[in-house]
């Protein structure tokens, strides 16, 4: 049986090898390897930050009830983060609010007292001391509502700070405080980021720097091959002492993409056109470590031509920096063009 399969399996690739090569390289398709305009790019490294990075602290001294986030938690702007004990602010509060409402009874009674004084005062039926002393009572009631409501703001926000909120929507990265433990005034609690806002910090050497400045075109290429546009464009009037380089900050909008900071990512810059030579990528073979493509001479010979590669474009093309010329017929099938440069260099004898 395996016999008759082996048989079977050789019969059908002599068949194939018979069909192909009674082909001609006239019946292979070509294409003419070109010249065409391309952008000329420099791609530089570079490190992925968020714009948004904060770490919040506490305002008050207060020993942390309940923390509600953790690391690798998204929250939203706002949100509760960390709770401390909230019983004296509270009380504080309280107090607050009772010193308010003795502040107002007081100074509607000094309203009060000073109307009757000043409308008796205009009958002559007291005296200016009389009518004095009613107006400083009713500017130290005045006086005494204005602390009240000062202090009732202030009590209001010390117990709001019992309570730490997210400043923006985004990702926890660190915390640096466990249940139970007191925090004091100043002390740092949990850090965090947002995803939405990113930008690249690229340094860029003192001889590519004037070109980069008037580049128009700039994206950020992600791991995938795709390209990202930048937003903005920042380029620092300074070069670092050390490096001799200057900072680039490419700013763009992060949503949807798979990138985090810290992580090193390709920044692109459009520079200028140039002539390049193009063939279509699907046209080139490797054959261990050689790259080649199949090319057919004008009296339809067929021969393997090693070439040296150089950027992948997005239109499904390659371009070509060495190996070729402009001009030149390149097989677009190189599994065809490579059976028939077999049948070609075996001779009429081998059918």
């Amino acid at each position: 049986m395996r016999q008759i399969r082996s048989g079977f399996t050789s019969f059908l690739l002599v068949s194939a090898f018979c069909l192909i090569s009674s082909a001609h390289a006239s019946e292979l398709e070509t294409i003419v390897a070109s010249t065409e305009h391309s952008p000329r790019l420099y791609r530089l490294d570079g490190i992925f930050e968020a714009v948004h990075k904060t770490t919040v602290s506490a305002q008050i001294s207060g020993q942390v009830e309940t923390i509600l986030y953790d690391i690798d938690d998204y929250v939203e702007k706002g949100a509760i983060v960390i709770q401390l004990n909230d019983k004296q602010p509270a009380a504080k509060l309280k107090q607050a609010e009772a010193a308010l409402n003795e502040a107002q009874a007081r100074l509607k009674e000094a309203e009060a007292e000073h109307a009757r004084i000043k409308d008796v005062y205009a009958k002559q039926a007291v005296s200016k001391q009389a009518m004095d002393a009613a107006e400083a009572s009713l500017k130290a009631a005045k006086a005494k509502h204005e602390s009240a409501r000062a202090g009732i703001a202030q009590a209001q926000e010390n117990y709001a700070y019992t309570r730490i909120r997210a400043p923006y929507s985004g990702i926890m990265t660190e915390r640096l405080i466990e249940v139970g433990e007191t925090a004091q005034p100043g002390q740092k609690l949990m850090s965090g980021l947002s995803l939405e806002e990113l930008r690249v910090n690229v340094d860029v050497p003192q001889s590519m720097i004037n070109a980069v400045r008037d580049a128009d075109v700039v994206s950020i290429e992600t791991p995938d091959g795709s390209l990202v546009p930048v937003s903005n464009k920042t380029v620092f009037p300074y070069a670092e002492s050390a490096s001799h380089t200057f900072r680039v900050r490419l700013d763009f909008n992060g949503e949807n993409i798979k990138l985090f900071p810290g992580m090193f990512v390709k920044a692109v810059f459009e520079v200028g056109q140039r002539e390049v030579l193009l063939v279509p990528t699907a046209a080139i073979v490797r054959r261990s470590e050689v790259t080649a493509v199949y090319v057919v001479s004008p009296q339809g010979k067929v021969s393997m031509r090693a070439i040296r590669m150089g950027q992948n474009l997005a239109s499904g093309k390659t371009i070509v920096l060495a190996g070729l010329q402009h001009g030149e017929q390149v097989a677009t099938d190189p599994i065809a063009a490579g059976l028939l440069l077999k049948q070609q260099n075996s001779g009429p004898g081998t059918r």
